[in-house]
């Protein structure tokens, strides 16, 4: 916007208008005008900058919904392409990261059970948990998170976080699961085919909790994407991407993720719902 200083010796604003054949009027218009939506844009990135504090990666569809309250609580009217512009302008759209990193070993000498969630139709919690390991980044080496996610609901209702990829941190993910659900009845665990998973003590486990097993097939990742998508997310959104000073740190930051995914994400899938939303109203 054209600043006009009012020291002697500058042109004045008559002039300035008079040589672009303005008048003064539409001038102050167009600098009240200006003013304003300054003023606006300001409003919304505020609004969204104390979002992001807890939620520093969340798109803008889905702030659209979470910060409606928000806008309407301030009486500012905005949609989808405005938020989008404006987030852009201030370089706050989010970025998304690739990773690439082999925790699953299906080559191994124990059993690999069949795939019997293909066809299934699932429409309550409890009813499919989908489980998968993925790493995390330390300065001294790799710590890797063993996750248990309910199919119906997204939510995360266990996990694990451990220096190694032995298989205690998935069955300690796997009695977390199991303490906290209320009713397994006809439960099925979805894996890989992964060695962790088809192991004796925690297929024993499973059977002891008459929990059915289930696994993808061989070469077919894209049969556990739920796992792999909330693998993902976790990385993409709550910053479980960045290199961690030590394994405690890293506990601290995922324990912090898992929370404010299962209680604040609002979920597509879910009609932006959260996955404790979901999984408490239906369980």
């Amino acid at each position: 916007m054209l600043a006009v200083s009012k020291d002697k010796g500058l042109t004045s604003i008559a002039n300035i208008c008079n040589c672009f054949d303005l008048k003064r009027d539409a001038f102050y218009k167009y600098r009240n005008r200006y003013k304003q939506r300054h003023i606006f844009k300001n409003q919304i990135i505020e609004i969204v900058k104390k979002r992001r504090k807890s939620l520093p990666r969340e798109g803008v569809r889905k702030l659209m919904k979470s910060l409606k309250k928000d806008f309407d609580k301030e009486k500012l009217k905005v949609g989808r392409d405005t938020l989008f512009n404006v987030l852009r302008e201030h370089q706050m759209l989010t970025l998304r990261k690739k990773y690439s990193c082999r925790t699953t070993n299906s080559y191994h000498r124990f059993y690999k059970y069949n795939n019997i969630i293909k066809n299934i139709e699932v429409n309550r919690p409890n009813q499919v948990w989908v489980s998968d390991i993925t790493y995390i980044r330390t300065v001294k080496g790799f710590c890797y998170l063993a996750l248990i996610t309910d199919m119906h609901s997204r939510k995360i209702v266990g996990y694990d976080l451990s220096d190694s990829l032995e298989l205690k941190g998935c069955i300690r993910a796997l009695n977390k699961a199991i303490y906290q659900a209320k009713n397994i009845d006809g439960l099925i665990h979805h894996s890989d085919r992964g060695i962790q998973y088809c192991s004796n003590v925690y297929t024993q486990i499973l059977k002891r909790k008459k929990i059915n097993i289930s696994m993808t097939e061989e070469n077919h990742c894209y049969e556990n994407a739920m796992a792999e998508r909330v693998n993902g997310i976790l990385k993409d959104e709550f910053y479980l991407d960045q290199t961690f000073t030590n394994v405690a740190h890293a506990k601290r930051a995922t324990k912090n993720a898992i929370n404010l995914y299962n209680e604040i994400r609002l979920h597509l899938s879910l009609d932006f719902k959260t996955p404790n939303m979901v999984y408490k109203l239906s369980a």
